[in-house]
């Protein structure tokens, strides 16, 4: 997919934009996640299409997605890519869960008067899912 010529702007200024190194966005652009254009001179130059691929990257990236699964999610083209967003919801609900655990023992430690917190009933009952392994 080629990008969009309105606003086209340098790697330089897409990714102070987005945060980013400009090795990042040269290595998306390697393992096929984006096409910018060229101009006269042979350089990068990112439209809105590819303003919004790199958004879309940054978002699935930081949801835990792989360069793969984001690859398969961004092409059109490509079968798999239900399973992959399936598997990954499955992904984000384990995680979610995860970190529900993790706050509520976080919680009951900020509470907790013990001096040492492992001694607290509460906060030990936030690990007895990793204490019933053994």
């Amino acid at each position: 997919m080629k990008s969009s010529s309105q606003h086209p702007w340098s790697v330089g200024e897409v990714a102070e934009r987005f945060e980013l190194p400009t090795n990042v966005l040269r290595h998306w652009e390697s393992v096929g996640l984006l096409q910018p254009d060229r101009d006269a001179a042979g350089r990068r130059r990112y439209g809105e299409d590819e303003i919004v691929r790199i958004a879309v990257i940054q978002r699935s990236k930081a949801a835990g997605m792989t360069l793969e699964q984001i690859a398969i999610l961004l092409d059109d083209g490509r079968r798999g890519r239900h399973e992959v967003l399936f598997a990954h919801l499955a992904d984000l609900d384990r995680r979610m869960e995860e970190m529900r655990l993790s706050k509520e023992m976080t919680e009951h430690a900020v509470q907790c008067s013990a001096h040492d917190i492992t001694t607290c009933p509460q906060f030990r009952a936030g690990v007895d899912d990793v204490l019933a392994k053994f």
